[in-house]
């Protein structure tokens, strides 16, 4: 498949410069990107090994990098929540919106990415300009199945005790984010009922999240054969 993006580093360079105050403290994404960088050629990609990458929301649906094979897949320990702060691609300082994290516990389903190994590095640095413009999230190898076997991919999770998690918000809270947040990529609300949609798709049900869209009037996605199982 191919990408839609064009000039990531040229973007990205703008886009860092732009939006550098919002960066939390010690989270420079361009040390957290050659961290993962350093470590997946030592651990995979010294073996001439190709990329995976796990995708549980927005990726699933709009990856916008090229890859060779994507598989349904589950990750134990993490679950999908739309419990992010979002000042830059669904939302501005002045008024945030929320993306989804991969959140401690329970366990996600969604699609595990393969990138060639020739164009590991590329991907890295589009994944990075896409997700990571403030550092925000701390970048994981998890654990996968594959028809290939198990493999290592990486995924973008975020821990409680970051800034940028939300915690529990009110009901009106959310009404308020689904009728007004926007930020570079469009709507805070857009962007959670194609999530929505794209997971009941796949046969993936998803309660918490069709329970929050209720907040905006959007009914309930259809009846899916299997639930994740999620933490508090």
């Amino acid at each position: 498949m191919s990408s839609e993006a064009t000039g990531p580093r040229t973007e990205a360079v703008h886009l860092n410069a732009q939006h550098q105050h919002l960066r939390l403290p010690g989270r420079e994404p361009e040390r957290l990107l050659e961290l993962t960088r350093q470590r997946w050629h030592q651990q995979q990609g010294a073996h001439g090994s190709d990329l995976w990458v796990f995708g549980y929301a927005s990726l699933i649906w709009r990856p916008e990098f090229d890859f060779t094979e994507r598989h349904a897949t589950r990750v134990h320990g993490w679950h999908r929540a739309l419990k992010m702060w979002s000042r830059v691609n669904r939302g501005t300082p002045e008024l945030p919106g929320l993306v989804f994290a991969l959140l401690p516990g329970g366990c996600c389903q969604g699609m595990a990415f393969r990138v060639p190994h020739r164009h590991a590095d590329a991907v890295l640095e589009q994944l990075w300009w896409r997700e990571m413009p403030t550092g925000v999230y701390d970048p994981r190898w998890l654990p996968c199945a594959t028809p290939h076997g198990r493999v290592e991919a990486l995924a973008f999770t975020l821990s409680r005790r970051s800034p940028a998690f939300t915690g529990e918000l009110p009901p009106e809270r959310y009404r308020q984010i689904f009728l007004e947040a926007t930020g570079r990529y469009g709507t805070t609300l857009d962007y959670a009922r194609q999530t929505l949609d794209t997971l009941a798709a796949h046969g993936i049900r998803d309660r918490r999240l069709a329970a929050l869209l209720a907040h905006a009037g959007t009914p309930p996605a259809d009846a899916a054969p299997e639930e994740e199982s999620q933490a508090p």
